[in-house]
Parts: structure tokens; sequence; C-alpha cells
């Protein structure tokens, strides 16, 4: 901890950080690009130092992070070392001259990589919140997007992240998504224009949520996380939003057993669902909800909807079974089975997969008695501003903060800082 806290100090204090001050600071965990591992390669330019005096580090040189027995250890250029957890890499001066680039993907400011469970790096980026925010609104939006959605989106994601300050951010979309300097022109004037403007309600700020697509109609926050109902979350029609109809397929039957020989070797490798995409998706929240090994899907006997929904039309709860067979690092092999009767939505839709089922504004759930067909609208939560109804908006010629007064009614744009 007094690392971590030295290593902010001195990235405050000891750069020359153009764009903001101490409560301007964001820090991100790379959880999306760079996953669970025990390898990083990353390499530098410009002026960077670390807080061990006796590893010195050049420009240039391709380095590579590995975690061994649960201790870090770098090599390359020459240097081949035990380091001490968290591994700090620091520019002496803050610029877009000075990068750190992992996996050939680069990243502004401050670079700190922690041991996650002994086994796993976690990099976690720190730099200012305007540029910070340069890395997400290219890859939230479109960047072709009239230029006053893209200020709109600007807005959002802005005072998404002040309110977040305080939290070690990651670039998943439970945050917001971050591709570090992965800006574009187009989006960076969408921020530069907005500099610093946040959306408050009673002189405090909002979350600021956003989805790609409400389907037509917006959500109040209430129906989608409980807690207190919002004002400025109101369920209302949606003109400008363009719907997006989705639909989806699942088999009831993915793995006739009875057509495998157990008595081969390779008789496990030969289990091969029919609906790959879903059942992957499938297999990985079955390991998290306890059951560990090898899965493979035989059969899911029961998906279907309750009749409960929500004032804004959205369903509210579901039942789903999975038959599956489960391998241990033995090798036995157990027949298991997952049955969710009657539950939220939410504990259904993760094990099928967000971008398959794509909101909770469900039109339909037929069964034909072979394969299961979900017919949907909108993509996301639906709480907030829609990213594509706000691109709409722009093209049928409302300004930015025309936007935000539509998706976020009642509230007022403020420049920084406000109350948190």
């Amino acid at each position: 901890m007094k690392k971590i806290l030295l290593f902010a100090m001195i990235f405050v204090f000891g750069m020359n950080v153009g764009t903001g001050n101490a409560e301007n600071l964001v820090r991100v965990r790379l959880e999306n690009f760079i996953g669970e591992t025990n390898k990083v390669d990353f390499y530098f330019s410009g002026d960077y130092f670390t807080l061990d005096p006796t590893l010195i580090l050049e420009e240039g040189v391709n380095y590579c992070l590995t975690v061994k027995n649960g201790t870090l250890y770098i090599k390359g250029g020459g240097v081949k070392q035990r380091v001490d957890e968290p591994f700090l890499l620091v520019p002496r001066d803050y610029s877009e001259k000075n990068k750190v680039t992992l996996n050939e993907r680069p990243y502004l400011g401050a670079m700190e990589f922690q041991l996650e469970n002994k086994h796993h790096i976690r990099p976690v980026n720190q730099l200012p919140l305007e540029d910070y925010l340069k890395g997400v609104v290219p890859l939230e939006v479109f960047p072709s997007w009239h230029i006053e959605a893209l200020k709109a989106q600007a807005l959002a994601a802005r005072t998404y992240a002040v309110s977040h300050l305080k939290e070690d951010m990651d670039d998943t979309t439970f945050y917001q998504v971050y591709g570090g300097y992965a800006w574009n022109a187009r989006t960076t004037k969408a921020v530069e224009d907005t500099k610093g403007q946040v959306i408050t309600y009673k002189n405090k700020l909002i979350d600021a949520f956003y989805s790609a697509s409400n389907g037509g109609k917006t959500e109040n926050n209430t129906n989608v996380w409980g807690g207190d109902s919002r004002s400025f979350y109101p369920i209302k029609d949606d003109p400008y939003d363009p719907v997006h109809p989705w639909e989806f397929t699942l088999k009831k039957s993915q793995i006739d057993l009875t057509k495998i020989d157990f008595n081969i070797d390779e008789s496990w490798e030969l289990l091969k669902e029919k609906d790959s995409e879903i059942t992957s998706i499938m297999k990985k929240s079955i390991n998290r909800q306890g059951y560990p090994g090898d899965i493979v899907i035989l059969s899911i006997p029961k998906f279907e909807l309750s009749n409960d929904r929500f004032s804004s039309d959205r369903s509210m709860k579901g039942s789903i079974e999975v038959e599956f067979l489960q391998r241990l690092l033995d090798d036995t092999i157990l027949l298991g089975t997952i049955n969710l009767d009657n539950v939220n939505l939410n504990r259904i839709r993760p094990m099928i997969g967000g971008s398959i089922f794509k909101s909770y504004y469900i039109e339909s759930l037929e069964d034909d008695g072979t394969k299961y067909t979900m017919k949907g609208r909108g993509y996301g939560h639906g709480v907030g501003m829609s990213q594509w109804g706000a691109s709409r908006m722009g093209e049928q010629g409302k300004n930015y903060k025309e936007i935000v007064q539509f998706y976020f009614p009642g509230t007022t744009i403020t420049t920084l800082p406000v109350t948190k």
C-alpha cells in the first residue's frame, strides 16, 4: 500500500500533468484486454523509471514480465531478475510521447503491474481523466457518428468516470470499455469541446448510465438494479431509438450420448455441442456456479419466461434447466443438472451471453419441441441514454445539450468540480 500511495504522489507531483489534478486521475485495471495471464510483454517510449534503484530499463527494448511461484520476474535487454510487487513504470513527464505498450497496445501515463491471486499479472493504468475519456469514447460509439452525439457520449462517460474516481475501474463493460491510446480525431474533439462538463441533478453527479439501444422505450434504474427510483431515469417511449430487433435459437438436445463410444480414449473430445457459441458461455457459467473441470452441455430440457413484466414491458423472471457432463481432474465423469426456476432473468441471461440474449425487452419465446426461439428489441439495460438514439438525434439537428436533456430529463450540465 505504501508503494501505491508513493506512486500516486510521484505521478501527481513529479510530472507535468497539464490536463488535470489529483482529483482528475483515473486508475483502470486492464481486464478485458489482458485477461488472466501469467505473462505480459511490454516496451515503452520516452523516459520512464521504476522505484527499484537496481533496475534500469531502456526505451524501445522488449521486456517480458512473468509469474513464477507467486513471484514477478522481468526479462529482456540483458535484464533478468526478480521484481517486487507491485512493479511500477512511471514517466518523468506526462505527454503523448511517453507511452507503455502492452501486447502491442499503447497506453499513456503510468503503469502498475499487480500480482493477482499469486498467479496472474494485472496491469493498472493511471492517467488524467480527459485522456482516459479519449480512450473510452471511440470504443463506446462509432467515431463516424454525428459530432453532437459524440459530445453527449463524452459527457455521459465523463460523468460516470468522475462518479467512480475513488475506485479502480476496469476496461470492461462493467465500467466503460477503454482501449488506451486508441484515440480518434473526431471523438477526441468531442472530449476536448466538452472538457470538464458533467451531468448533475440538484448539484450532485448522476451515474449517467447508457446502453447501445433501448428498443424504443427507456427503462427505470430500479427495475434493473433495485434501489430508489431516480426521476431522471423515466420509463418513456423513445422515438429516436432504431429499436434493433434481435433473435436467437437454442436447440433442446445438444449431444446424443447414445452415439458416443466411451470405450475409446478420445471419446470426450468427440463430444461437440450443436450451438457452440451459446454453450461455450454456458459452460463457463456452470464452472462459476461451483462445478470445476471440463463441462459439456447435453440438453436444455426447459427454457421459459414468466408472465410478469415491468411497466416498461420488459420481462422479469424465467426458468431454465441445463443437463451436462462434468469431467474432473482424475478423469471421473459426473452427470449434473442446473435448474433455475422462476428466477430473475439477470441470472439466466449471463448463461446465454449478453451479446446473444441482448436485452430483457423480449417479444416472444417459442418452443417447437426441438428448439427455443427468442425474439426481442434493444441491446443493453435501456436505462439512461440510448447511444443509437443519440446518434439519430444528432442527425436530426439536436445538439448535445438537447440529447442529454431528453435522456436525463431534469438534469443540469455543470463544469467540474462538483459535489460527488
